[in-house]
C-alpha cells in the first residue's frame, strides 16, 4: 500500500510539470530557425551641427598657465650712486662676471693681485680698485682664495644701488 501511495505521488507529480504549451513553442522556435527573416535595422541618430564660436579673450592670459607673480616693489636706491660714465673703462667690464674665472692670486710687495681668466683665455692681473664686470664691479679685498667687489646695480628709475659679489677660486668653488 506505502508503495502504491509512493508511486501514485509521482506520477501526479510528473503530469503537474508537464507544460501543455511546450509543443506551441516548440513549433515557433522550429519556425524561427528556418525562416530567421531580414535583420532589423537599427536607425542612427541625427547628428548635430557643428556651430563655431570665436574665441574672445585671446589677449588674457591662458588659464592653464600659472599666474606670474606680482611684480616686486622697486627696491630703494639713491641717484648718488650712480656709476661715473666719465671713467675709462678696463678690459674685464666687457665681460659677464659669471664669465670670468679667478685662477690664483699673486702678492708682490707686500700687495695681493689677483689673477682673473677671460673667456677668450688671457689672464689678467686685478688689484684693490680694479673694476671687472657690466654691472660696475670694484674689487674691494683681495684674499688667498677671493676676490670680493661691489656692483652697482640699477633699481629702476635713475636709482643705483650697491651689491656686494664673491668670485671664489676653482679648486674652493668644487
Amino acid at each position: 500500500m506505502i508503495r502504491l501511495s509512493v508511486a501514485l505521488a509521482t506520477g501526479l507529480l510528473l503530469v503537474g510539470c508537464a507544460d501543455p504549451q511546450l509543443g506551441e513553442l516548440d513549433r515557433r522556435l522550429s519556425d524561427i530557425r528556418t525562416n530567421p527573416g531580414a535583420p532589423r535595422v537599427l536607425e542612427m541618430p541625427e547628428v548635430p551641427t557643428y556651430e563655431s564660436v570665436p574665441y574672445q579673450a585671446s589677449d588674457r592670459r591662458s588659464p592653464f598657465r600659472p599666474k606670474l607673480p606680482e611684480p616686486e616693489e622697486a627696491q630703494a636706491g639713491s641717484s648718488d650712486l650712480a656709476p661715473d660714465t666719465e671713467r675709462a673703462r678696463e678690459p674685464l667690464e666687457t665681460y659677464d662676471l659669471e664669465a670670468l674665472r679667478l685662477v690664483g692670486t699673486l702678492t708682490m710687495g707686500g700687495q695681493t693681485h689677483a689673477l682673473v681668466r677671460a673667456p677668450e683665455g688671457e689672464v689678467h692681473r686685478l688689484r684693490t680698485g680694479n673694476y671687472l664686470g657690466r654691472n660696475h664691479g670694484r674689487v674691494v679685498s683681495i684674499t688667498d682664495s677671493t676676490v670680493q667687489l661691489v656692483e652697482l646695480v640699477p633699481t629702476g628709475g635713475g636709482s643705483w644701488m650697491e651689491r656686494t659679489t664673491r668670485m671664489a677660486l676653482e679648486e674652493a668653488r668644487r
